[in-house]
């Protein structure tokens, strides 16, 4: 009908920004900060220990350097003969080495300047090193050659690197492999007179891996305090999200399997969270679909009432029929007959439509509406299919001229006018006119429709946008009417977010001379 009416595809909504943060979101913020408390717990003690690990190594470094050039100054002093071309006392400081006192952790070994080994504390003290024998050799059992010992060989190897490089006049000190395949920590000094290299002193430190051992174990308070902030947040979230959801499916469950008509929640609707919000969303949902079902079986029961009305009449007017001869009580009854029948047809049609009306408006996406345009072509139309004698149909524009643009969608608001074009001519006098006016009010668009008929009586002027409301004044065709008309009008335009209402109009005297429709949508910049 409204072929010209601006129906451009509405404009693309702004993608909503994602956050990474949950805004609004209490519990969401609860999970993440009680994960990245343990997190943190973790992470802070971790690189604290770290940090003190790598400062007892250096701090243990440091204190055999101290140490290992004091016992170097003091072999240079006292074991060292020769000039020009000095020379290592082998004895002398073997015996110097042996008067120094060592910690049972350390061991300290002087080496010449060929890389022989001279003297080790572990000797001097009278320290064995032992390993488990080999299971005993059966009679007539092959002895095997010993196996080979790949961590006594790395040790070897990074001894021989160091003494190397302490040879050459260089400070060596770190951590390497020892003998036993451990952790050790190893400083190698020349013995320097002047400048000629004699010897080198070697001093490890063997309780490396008991400081890390002991480390690990400062680990675990953080661990534990990590893994129970943990384990609490996991029954948090189980006892405030997964459980409350669980016993609202549940309940939904219930539901179904009785057949109710209505969910009996769990008392979370006082929760400022989110399934506090879930609850009370779900009581709403619940309480509409429940409203609705009423709704659906009023209607019904309305429907059935309202048929049975014309069939009755109709049932009435054949069994009468067959009794009344030729003449004027005939043609009543066909004009009954006919009346009835075209009534049944308006009822049917308009039970039709508000049935589906529900489906329209949640199928249809709002559109820009051009409601000047909408209306114009509406009225066009009646002029164009005006019974002579009947009431005639005028546009009275706004007065700025300027478009009046809605959002919404364009058949269900055609039907809003057209019904109420429809109920003001059903009460116009013949030969009588229709005006429908166009405006702007406070920011909305406004279409009045008014006739020159009985009016409404004042104490009807709400009750007449109920359904099936068929009052009608004296002197109106009965029948002409479903009374779902003005039902179905109000219906769209609430979906619209605008508001319609009726009033009289009134004369000079304050008599009533006509009723108006006041209609207004929330109007949408072009």
């Amino acid at each position: 009908m409204a072929s010209d009416t601006d129906t451009a595809s509405p404009e693309p909504e702004a993608a909503p920004r994602r956050r990474l943060w949950p805004q609004g979101s209490r519990l969401g913020r609860l999970i993440i900060a009680l994960n990245f408390v343990g997190l943190a717990i973790l992470i802070i003690g971790a690189l604290t220990l770290n940090e003190m690990r790598r400062g007892l190594v250096n701090a243990r470094i440091e204190g055999l350097i101290i140490q290992g050039e004091w016992i170097a100054h003091l072999i240079d002093d006292a074991a060292t003969v020769g000039e020009p071309e000095p020379a290592l006392q082998a004895v002398d400081a073997a015996r110097l080495l042996q008067l120094l006192h060592v910690p049972r952790s350390q061991r300290v070994r002087l080496f010449d300047r060929d890389g022989r080994l001279i003297a080790d504390s572990y000797n001097v003290a009278d320290q064995v090193d032992w390993k488990p024998l080999p299971p005993a050799r059966k009679p007539g059992q092959k002895t095997t050659a010993p196996e080979r010992n790949p961590a006594a060989e790395r040790a070897a190897r990074a001894l021989k690197a160091e003494l190397d490089a302490a040879l050459r006049g260089e400070q060596v000190k770190g951590r390497r492999v020892g003998e036993s395949g451990d952790q050790v920590v190893s400083v190698s000094l020349p013995i320097q007179h002047v400048r000629a290299v004699v010897g080198v002193l070697t001093l490890e430190a063997g309780d490396v891996d008991e400081i890390i051992a002991a480390e690990r174990a400062a680990l675990i308070p953080f661990i534990l305090i990590a893994v129970a902030v943990t384990l609490l947040s996991s029954f948090l979230i189980y006892f405030l999200v997964a459980r409350p959801v669980l016993r609202l499916a549940r309940a939904a469950d219930r539901v179904q399997q009785a057949r109710a008509r209505s969910i009996s929640m769990p008392d979370l609707a006082g929760r400022q969270d989110e399934i506090g919000d879930l609850t009370r969303s779900l009581e709403l949902m619940t309480d509409s679909l429940s409203e609705r079902m009423d709704a659906i079986e009023r209607f019904a029961a309305d429907v059935a009432h309202e048929i049975r009305n014309p069939l009755t009449s109709i049932r009435s007017a054949v069994e009468t029929l067959d009794l009344v001869g030729e003449g004027p009580a005939r043609e009543r009854l066909t004009g009954i007959l006919k009346q009835d029948v075209g009534r049944l047809d308006r009822l049917v049609t308009d039970i039709a439509n508000a049935s589906r009306l529900d489906a329209e408006l949640s199928r249809d996406e709002p559109r820009r509406i051009d409601l000047s345009r909408l209306i114009g072509d509406i009225v066009q139309v009646y002029g164009a299919s005006t019974n002579p004698g009947g009431a005639a149909v005028r546009l009275i524009e706004a007065e700025s001229g300027e478009a009046l643009i809605v959002a919404g969608r364009e058949g269900p608001l055609g039907q809003v006018f057209r019904n109420l074009i429809d109920n003001a001519r059903s009460f116009s006098a013949p030969g009588g006119e229709v005006r429908v006016s166009l405006g702007r009010v406070r920011g909305q668009a406004e279409v009045i429709v008014e006739d020159d008929g009985p009016g409404i009586p004042p104490d009807n002027l709400e009750t007449v946008f109920e359904r099936f409301y068929t009052s009608r004044p004296k002197g109106t065709a009965f029948g002409g009417n479903s009374g779902l008309g003005l039902s179905i009008a109000r219906q769209i335009v609430e979906a619209h977010g605008g508001e319609i209402h009726a009033e009289n109009r009134l004369g000079p005297a304050g008599e009533i001379v006509g009723a108006r429709f006041i209609v207004q949508l929330p109007e949408r910049g072009v």
